[in-house]
């Protein structure tokens, strides 16, 4: 008798085109952040077609497909919202052409990150047809609003749809490696408070810009003494933005604002990013803020949260990624390789807040990611649905 890692390849193989097509129909649909309306009753009808045992649109507008009614929960999650085309002329193809040509999709969207849902909408398929009935349950979500703000979809799902998994798959791409973790990130502004004068007698003042720019030298400095971390790698921090303000450009500038874009290593924390920014302005008059973020979604809700997205990673013998490593040996015969994204992800929010294990194993190379010329290999979608689904059996 066939092994059921055999028939999962055969079946997701049988599919091939099932895959593509389901993807290509996806990347057709225009699907920037808080726009996605369009694409998630696409993937709606996509999980329908397929056989789920239940497929529900929530408030923020993830689209949320269940199967099984098990006591294990499994989230395996793709967000639907892509970035903007960028520059027209960078494209050697229609960006929302969806073609499938030469082993390939080609689109926005494709690798960042619809390949992923193209791909469980099919392996939530094979598992229906296999008669799947383990004592778990496997939520599907293509959920809404990452680029704008990774983690918020996932602060929804558990405080407002009360759904807290047991373990999550990621879909975002990984070349089909399976990542661990990756660094967390926060935005901050620091603020400036000057004096103004005339320009024609600046010492008479007290020049916003000039505090920005020497506390701007100290954060270059600040950047190469930041935490490393074997895995992961080192913090960072860079200035992304300066803006000022004077009553006039005969004036002296009595504000000045800089964004800080921080990647955070594992042991440094919002708590501590914040502190050795307040050191370099010790003594000025500024006062550094953390971001927030508040957006209304497509469906018309407006939600929220701190823009401080925590670093995480899972441990290499963890049960969550030894069950990937598994589930690739049994369906491939060859060892995985397993790593970390050098991006952030929804994981910011599922194993950096909420502790719950999580993996991320995606259809694509991340090179591609908000970049032109965005496509992924059908053969990556292939294996991508094999993976998932036998990943539910082994859980």
């Amino acid at each position: 008798m066939e092994s059921i890692f055999q028939q999962i390849n055969e079946l997701s193989e049988k599919y091939r085109n099932y895959t593509a097509e389901n993807l290509s129909k996806l990347v057709k649909i225009k699907s920037l952040s808080t726009q996605e309306k369009d694409v998630q009753l696409e993937l709606k009808r996509q999980m329908e077609e397929a056989g789920f045992d239940e497929v529900k649109i929530d408030g923020l507008g993830n689209v949320i497909g269940r199967i099984g009614n098990g006591k294990k929960i499994l989230a395996i999650d793709g967000h639907m919202d892509t970035v903007d085309m960028g520059n027209m002329d960078n494209w050697t193809f229609n960006p929302l052409g969806g073609e499938i040509k030469d082993g390939f999709v080609h689109g926005r969207g494709t690798v960042d990150q619809e390949g992923g849902p193209a791909a469980f909408v099919t392996s939530g398929r094979i598992l229906k047809e296999l008669g799947f009935d383990k004592d778990l349950t496997i939520y599907f979500v293509g959920s809404v609003m990452e680029e704008d703000c990774d983690g918020l979809c996932w602060k929804y799902i558990v405080e407002e749809d009360k759904i807290k998994p047991d373990f999550v798959i990621s879909t975002e791409p990984t070349n089909l490696n399976i990542y661990r973790g990756h660094r967390g990130r926060m935005e901050m502004h620091v603020h400036f408070h000057g004096v103004s004068s005339h320009g024609s007698a600046p010492e008479r003042g007290k020049n916003a810009i000039y505090m920005a720019s020497r506390a701007a030298l100290e954060i270059e400095k600040l950047n190469e003494r930041l935490k490393f971390d074997e895995f992961l790698g080192k913090g960072s921090v860079t200035i992304s933005e300066i803006i000022s303000g004077s009553p006039s450009l005969c004036a002296v500038a009595d504000y000045a604002r800089v964004h800080l874009d921080r990647r955070l290593t594992w042991g440094e924390t919002k708590e501590s990013a914040v502190k050795e920014v307040e050191e370099v302005v010790k003594g000025m008059n500024a006062k550094v803020e953390v971001l927030n973020y508040s957006e209304k979604a497509y469906t018309g809700l407006e939600y929220g949260m701190e823009k401080y997205y925590p670093t995480w990673k899972m441990a290499e013998d963890h049960q969550v990624v030894q069950t990937g490593v598994k589930a690739y040996k049994n369906l491939f015969n060859k060892d995985v390789k397993v790593d970390k994204w050098t991006f952030s992800t929804n994981g910011i929010m599922t194993c950096g807040t909420y502790g719950i294990p999580t993996i991320g194993f995606g259809p694509g190379n991340e090179v591609l990611a908000h970049a032109p010329n965005e496509k992924v290999p059908v053969n990556d979608l292939v294996i991508a649905a094999s993976f998932y689904a036998a990943f539910a059996y082994l859980i």
